[in-house]
C-alpha cells in the first residue's frame, strides 16, 4: 500500500531569514512568491503554513500566516499564493529578488489522505485554493484520485486553475456573478456532483468560514468524511498567544474545548468543529 510522507511531528519548524528567489505577478492583486527555506521545502505537507514577514518594514510588527502552495526540495524553495490585502501582504509583494523575510515553518497539522478507494474532493474559496496545489502533488504521487471545485465572487478571483489542469486534476469553477463556470456558490457545484453518486469521497475545504460551514453541513447530511482548514487570526503560530483558539468537540467529549488552530490545526475533522 502506498503511504504518505511523514507528518509534521517529525519536522519541527525552523525560524530563519529567507531570500526571495522568484516572483510571478498574476492578474489584479495576486502574486506568486518563491522563497528559499530548506526545511520548509523538505518537510512541508499540504495544509501546513508559514508565519512570514518582510524584513524591509517594521510595520506590521507580527508575522502573518500563509498556506504553502508548493515546494521544490531540489531547489530548497517553497511558493506562496498571495493576495495583496493589507500592509503585511503588500510589503511581501513588494520584495525584490534577494531581499529577505523572517519565516517560521512548516507549521500546523496537514490534511490527511483519503481512505483507499475514496476520491478526494477539494473545495476552495478564493485564495483558499493554495494548499490544494501541494495536495494534488502528494495524492498524485500516492496514486489517489482528486477533483477540485474552485469558487470566487468573479472570474478575476480564480487565478490558479491552470495548475490543476497541468496536474491532471479535474477542475470545476463557480462564480457568484456567473462570469465563469457555475453561477452560484461553489458548494452548490459540489452538491450537484455528489448527486451523481460518484462513489466514496472525502471532502477537503479551505476558504471563507461560511463556505467551510456549508461543506460541513453537506458532509453531515450525506454521511461523508470531511476535513476543513480553519483560518482564525494568528499571532505567533506556536500556540503561545492563544489568539487562534477554536471550539472543538470530539466524539465522547461531554463539552467542547478550545484548541489552538496553529498547532492542533489548522486542519480539523469537520464533524468536530463547533461552528459559531
Amino acid at each position: 500500500m502506498t503511504t504518505m510522507p511523514a507528518t509534521s511531528a517529525h519536522r519541527p519548524p525552523v525560524n530563519r531569514d529567507v531570500p526571495l528567489v522568484g516572483r510571478q505577478a498574476l492578474e489584479g492583486p495576486y502574486v506568486l512568491l518563491t522563497f528559499r527555506h530548506p526545511e520548509v521545502a523538505a518537510g512541508a505537507r499540504a495544509g501546513q503554513f508559514v508565519m512570514i514577514k518582510a524584513n524591509t518594514v517594521s510595520d506590521p510588527i507580527l508575522r502573518r500566516p500563509f498556506s504553502i502552495m508548493s515546494v521544490d526540495p531540489g531547489e530548497d524553495t517553497f511558493t506562496l499564493f498571495l493576495k495583496i490585502v493589507g500592509p503585511g501582504s503588500h510589503a511581501l509583494a513588494e520584495l525584490r529578488t534577494g531581499e529577505e523575510a523572517g519565516c517560521l515553518g512548516p507549521l500546523g497539522q496537514p490534511f490527511t489522505a483519503p481512505r483507499e478507494g475514496h476520491e478526494a474532493l477539494f473545495v476552495a474559496g478564493g485564495y483558499g485554493i493554495a494548499p490544494f496545489v501541494l495536495f494534488s502533488h502528494e495524492l498524485g504521487r500516492a496514486r489517489r484520485r482528486a477533483r477540485a471545485f474552485y469558487g470566487g465572487r468573479s472570474a478575476a478571483e480564480l487565478q490558479l486553475g491552470d495548475a490543476f489542469e497541468e496536474l491532471g486534476v479535474p477542475l470545476l469553477c463557480a462564480t457568484d456573478d456567473g462570469s465563469f463556470g457555475h453561477r452560484g456558490r461553489v458548494t452548490e457545484a459540489v452538491a450537484a456532483y455528489l448527486d451523481t453518486r460518484p462513489g466514496p469521497v472525502t471532502l477537503y475545504a479551505c476558504g471563507p468560514d461560511a463556505m467551510l460551514r456549508a461543506v460541513a453541513i453537506l458532509a453531515e447530511k450525506l454521511a461523508v468524511p470531511a476535513q476543513v482548514s480553519l483560518d482564525p487570526w494568528m499571532g505567533c503560530g506556536l500556540g503561545t498567544c492563544l489568539g487562534c483558539v477554536v471550539r472543538i468537540r470530539r466524539p465522547g467529549e461531554a463539552r467542547s474545548k478550545y484548541h489552538c488552530a496553529c498547532t492542533e490545526g489548522p486542519v480539523f475533522d469537520a464533524r468536530d468543529v463547533v461552528w459559531p
